[in-house]
């Protein structure tokens, strides 16, 4: 007899991942109330007007009605074919967006499989700084429509990612450019920020197409792509141009409680300040993190910094915020350094830089978004983690990239790596499990209206 095939380490320590985050994500979709959840009530009141009538409604009737609405109508049609105006399809729709959030998931693995297919470890270790990622976690519970645009979004920047793998065969590549316009038309569709990935494939298609001396076929191409986007997801906004005399709604009257949220200013400052805050007390409005930009994003990418899934005054929650918060300077320090390894390939034409380009392009456009979308709207509520959501597939990509180099660096590096990255995973599931050790009870979010920070206990 031969002897048994033992089974593959990292696709067996992948599954268990996998399992535990799916556990960890099918728990929340049920047990997380609605009210907890980003414009969560907003939300649901515009997906219930669509329950009564398609038509769509005014951009000021309600809270969300401002919004792009094909992540909305998607709901509605849900919840009509379950014939269910309740509980049923809030947690039907939550199901839904958990699915997509596994789908963002295994795109990023598939991604870097294809790249790397010769370093098993590296596709485990994307998947899992996705699957235990906590806005990632936090936001594919909540009735919101951030995981479908970051699914979309995803799918279309790696639809890019495949044709710069992918052999020179033109005859799939008009058909390919339709299908990654399509999706990046219907991000658009979901939300304002669906411009930046096809703004990124546009840019990435055009300039392979010149380092492969194809210059015509690459404009073809990303014309064709963007002209299905623009069919796709842009007709909204021309009809809000043509009916309403704006393309996109801003300082709504039903937004007016936004308007005296702190601090009501941004400068220059706000956005190279990283305060000592960002870890020892995690949540949005303490007096050193309100100001900061970037400090504030890092702790709601990696914590829940606007406590809408955790509760707002408790010392362990905040020293557990603290202890994550400091274990994910590890695998954030490996994004950015895997930023410069991949500019650093496309400067010098190095192998794999034409799956480099679209995904530097969609990081750095959304990054500028970002900084321009809170400049403009100068409210701590406006400074979320979710807002980059997609940009999941570059952090996993990149991150992934440099931990797994560093895993097969000489001892002790790779122990104390691991180490760092499996405390890291199990802080997070116990922490973002909803009801197992901590559990909201409270009103959502801070109180903001008392004009400070709410104290610890």
């Amino acid at each position: 007899m031969g002897r048994t095939r033992r089974p593959d380490r990292w696709l067996t320590s992948g599954l268990v991942l996998g399992t535990v985050a799916l556990a960890l994500r099918l728990n929340n979709a049920l047990r997380l109330p609605l009210d907890l959840g980003f414009d969560a009530p907003g939300n649901w009141r515009y997906i219930r007007m669509l329950l009564q009538s398609w038509q769509l409604p005014e951009p000021g009737a309600d809270w969300a009605t401002s919004h792009p609405p094909f992540f909305y109508y998607a709901a509605a049609a849900l919840g009509r074919l379950l014939d269910r105006a309740d509980r049923t399809s809030v947690v039907a729709i939550n199901l839904a967006s958990t699915l997509l959030g596994i789908g963002i998931v295994a795109l990023a693995v598939w991604l870097v499989h294809r790249s790397a297919p010769g370093n098993p470890r590296r596709p485990l270790i994307a998947g899992g700084l996705l699957l235990f990622l906590p806005v990632h976690i936090s936001l594919s519970a909540m009735l919101s429509e951030e995981i479908t645009a970051a699914f979309l979004t995803s799918l279309a920047i790696c639809g890019v990612c495949a044709a710069a793998l992918a052999p020179r065969v033109r005859r799939h590549e008009l058909g390919r450019s339709m299908g990654v316009g399509l999706v990046a038309g219907l991000a658009l569709l979901t939300k304002l920020s669906g411009l930046l990935v096809i703004a990124a494939a546009g840019m990435a298609t055009l300039a392979r197409g010149w380092r492969r001396g194809e210059a015509r076929n690459g404009l073809e191409q990303a014309l064709v792509l963007g002209l299905v986007a623009a069919i796709a997801g842009g007709w909204y906004y021309g009809r809000n141009q043509l009916v309403h005399g704006y393309v996109y709604p801003q300082d709504l009257a039903v937004h007016e409680v936004m308007f005296d949220m702190p601090p009501g200013e941004r400068g220059v400052l706000d956005y190279v300040r990283v305060p000592l805050a960002t870890w020892t007390d995690p949540q949005l409005l303490d007096p050193g993190l309100l100001r900061s930009v970037w400090g504030s994003t890092y702790a709601t990418v990696w914590f829940d910094g606007h406590r809408h899934f955790l509760p707002v005054a408790s010392r362990p929650v905040r020293r557990m915020g603290t202890a994550i918060l400091l274990l994910a300077l590890l695998p954030t320090a490996a994004f950015l350094i895997g930023l410069v390894r991949g500019a650093s390939r496309i400067a010098h034409g190095e192998p794999g830089c034409d799956v480099d380009l679209p995904l530097l392009l969609l990081t750095g456009l959304t990054l500028v978004g970002y900084v321009a979308f809170t400049w403009g709207n100068p409210w701590f509520a406006a400074v979320k983690g979710s807002y980059l959501l997609g940009l999941s597939v570059p952090f996993a990509y990149y991150a992934s990239e440099v931990l797994a180099d560093l895993t097969r660096a000489p001892a002790p590096l790779p122990f104390a790596v691991w180490t760092v990255l499996l405390l890291l995973v199990a802080l997070v599931a116990i922490t973002f499990s909803f009801g197992l050790v901590f559990e909201k009870l409270e009103a959502p979010g801070l109180p903001w209206r008392a004009g400070l920070a709410p104290m610890s206990r």
